[in-house]
């Protein structure tokens, strides 16, 4: 019989509450066994035990920890602010962790985190549910055959709402870097980037608290390049209030013979097209759907809801912990995505290219003249 591991859930309800239904997801994965869940906020708290079937709840996260010999923790709210700290306390409890995204809110932080987790052999695995999509692993196979031939540029975009900008970078850029990374097969080297304010560069006196306690922000609109290995090119973009209908939330990928297009998430759409000029109007191609069984083939699955991306990631979790491996987004490609966001304000700061990794490690706008 398969092993049933001790979960913890953590949420804060008013705070980041239980991220995209974290709690529930790692409720339906059976190989998990939810004992206790610990939130600072009473009703919050009652919701949750009723939500996971947990026996216990705790009122203080340091309490379940002490008390109820955890192996798995999972870190629900979305507020970064609190991501570190919970990260750690998991970890020196002795606990691997499941936890939403964004990892950390520095470098710094994000160091930490990894070194605390390391130190005792702890795996991590995130709700970058893009990075487990059975969609993504065709695409890369339809890119790896030659497909599309030589692969030459990725570009993204956030979904430029009220978000649009510095805030579309942290919450829906990190989702598009976790893209960029797996279909260039390696992390960016450098990047350049300008970050303006009402078509301002942007300066100290534009800094201000980022909401969902991302820290120091500042920027309506970011455009960012990035260099990666073999010579493939990165584009990220995001200026609030010129959101698309439908969406521009995804990557466009083009080859030598063609271009991808593949939205963020689990099970979602991918179009092919086979066209070295990548324009159908002039050449007269056709795109082709990509699902998880391949191209033109109807999508098999039914497992499509960010429930089913939850659940993914936490078997891939506790696979790694089984196999000894890294998970597909362990706590250093989380690292590798803070830092490409973090690269676009330094590289702001400094007015030229950077180099990746950082040596800057703390929030760039901190450091503003």
């Amino acid at each position: 019989m398969a092993k049933k591991y001790r979960v913890g859930i953590i949420g804060h309800t008013g705070r980041g509450d239980y991220g995209h239904a974290v709690d529930v997801a790692m409720s339906k994965v059976e190989r998990a066994e939810i004992v206790a869940v610990a939130d600072p906020n009473e009703k919050g708290r009652a919701e949750a035990m009723k939500r996971t079937g947990a026996k216990t709840a705790y009122a203080d996260y340091r309490d379940m920890l002490a008390k109820e010999k955890l192996e798995v923790v999972a870190i629900c709210p979305r507020w970064i602010d609190q991501h570190h700290d919970l990260i750690v306390a998991a970890a020196q409890a002795g606990c691997h962790v499941y936890m939403e995204k964004p990892f950390c809110r520095t470098l710094k932080e994000c160091d930490t985190a990894v070194r605390e987790l390391d130190m005792r052999h702890r795996k991590l695995g995130i709700a970058h549910i893009s990075q487990y999509s059975p969609v993504l692993a065709t695409v890369k196979k339809v890119i790896a055959d030659g497909t599309i031939g030589d692969l030459l540029e990725i570009r993204g975009r956030g979904k430029e709402d009220g978000r649009g900008g510095g805030e579309d970078l942290w919450v829906l850029g990190s989702h598009i870097f976790g893209l960029m990374r797996s279909i260039a097969g390696g992390s960016a080297t450098s990047c350049y980037a300008t970050v303006t304010q009402g078509g301002l560069p942007v300066i100290k006196g534009h800094v201000r608290e980022g909401a969902e306690g991302i820290g120091p922000l500042a920027g309506d609109h970011v455009q960012a390049s990035y260099a990666f290995p073999k010579g493939v090119q990165g584009y990220f973009a995001s200026r609030r209030g010129a959101a698309g209908k439908p969406t521009r939330f995804a990557v466009q990928i083009f080859g030598s013979k063609g271009m991808i297009e593949l939205e963020s998430g689990y099970l979602v759409k991918a179009n092919l097209l086979r066209d070295g000029g990548w324009s159908p109007a002039r050449s007269g191609a056709k795109w082709e759907t990509i699902t998880s069984a391949g191209i033109g083939v109807p999508e098999p699955r039914t497992d499509g809801n960010y429930e089913g991306g939850h659940v993914a990631a936490i078997e891939d979790l506790l696979d790694a912990i089984e196999q000894n491996r890294e998970t597909k987004c362990s706590a250093r490609d989380c690292t590798a995505i803070i830092e490409m966001i973090a690269a676009v304000f330094e590289s702001h700061r400094v007015g030229k290219p950077v180099e990746l990794p950082l040596k800057t490690r703390v929030n760039p706008l901190t450091l503003l003249a």
